[in-house]
């Protein structure tokens, strides 16, 4: 199952308590009531993050634009606070009227290598979200660390750890969540992938997970998932299968083969190329359509506002 972080009520969350719920499967009419104390909120959309890279220093600062072999001179790395990013994101979200039922970050929720401390600043950050009465849902990506995400969710039962996959099924669209934070999915997951999928063929997909399916083509070189060959397999032979959503390469990117159209989520929290778009993506959806659109916490990025449109009808 994915993690799941369900709405806890204003008075909790004013008084500083973290309450946590957990489900394998979530249906809309079970996001409605769950979301019956909470005003304004909507099953049909949905708040997209990936790559908030959360540190346990609450005032992190880092040179997004740096790393070996950079094309940026020294002199012109721009730098973001982190946290910040984050704190932004979470606000925007919230003002949405109405405010979307569910929330997924599609992995790498911390800075480092997922350390406690890291997690304990995340899941701070996100909690107005669930005061707000939307569900947040974490994919794991390269720079999750299972097992200490896990001591800070108290709720989660032994046979609910391990591979975080499941489905989520909405009105006009299924969701599976996977799990390749080891840099591929596996035989045991793909498996799953295919039979969650030919269970429900008469609904459109849409799948999620942090790693690139092929190598990135943007400005800096990250290799794909190494199974990715086997998951577009998958897809491309499932024609329900609509859209695949993934972050780590921290880029906005839009590609298409056939009915599959694969959306490259930028980060949140910082970019690899100089003056790239960082932000999130508002989804909106309807029985022909995942209409889609940027969202970048610097408002006057050239990028902020930017649409794209996955169809969910059949080809």
């Amino acid at each position: 199952m994915p993690i799941i972080l369900s709405p806890i009520t204003r008075r909790a969350f004013l008084h500083g308590s973290i309450a946590y719920g957990s489900m394998a499967m979530m249906t809309s009419k079970a996001f409605a009531t769950a979301s019956s104390d909470h005003a304004g909120v909507d099953t049909n959309r949905v708040a997209l993050l990936a790559d908030t890279h959360i540190s346990a220093q609450p005032n992190r600062v880092y040179p997004g634009t740096k790393w070996p072999g950079s094309p940026v001179r020294e002199s012109e790395h721009e730098s973001v606070h982190i946290a910040n990013c984050l704190v932004q994101t979470v606000k925007s979200v919230i003002a949405l009227n109405p405010r979307p039922a569910l929330l997924i970050v599609n992995g790498d929720c911390t800075f480092g290598q997922g350390s406690e401390a890291e997690y304990e600043q995340f899941l701070k950050l996100v909690e107005p979200l669930r005061a707000a009465g939307i569900t947040v849902y974490v994919t794991i990506g390269n720079h999750d660390h299972r097992q200490n995400l896990w001591k800070q969710i108290p709720w989660l039962k032994k046979e609910h750890m391990g591979i975080q996959a499941g489905v989520i099924e909405l009105s006009h669209a299924n969701f599976i969540l996977l799990d390749s934070g080891n840099g591929a999915l596996g035989d045991t997951q793909l498996n799953w992938l295919a039979s969650q999928l030919d269970a429900r063929p008469d609904k459109p997909a849409l799948i999620f997970s942090h790693y690139n399916p092929y190598p990135n083509r943007g400005v800096r070189p990250i290799h794909g998932m190494r199974d990715g060959t086997l998951l577009l397999k998958i897809l491309d032979e499932r024609k329900h299968a609509k859209g695949y959503f993934y972050g780590h390469t921290h880029e906005w990117q839009h590609d298409q083969r056939d009915q599959l159209q694969l959306i490259n989520q930028p980060a949140v929290s910082y970019y690899f190329g100089k003056g790239h778009a960082h932000g999130w993506i508002d989804m909106k959806l309807t029985e022909v359509s995942a209409d889609l659109e940027l969202r970048c916490i610097n408002r006057n990025h050239p990028q902020h506002g930017d649409r794209r449109q996955v169809s969910l009808k059949n080809m």
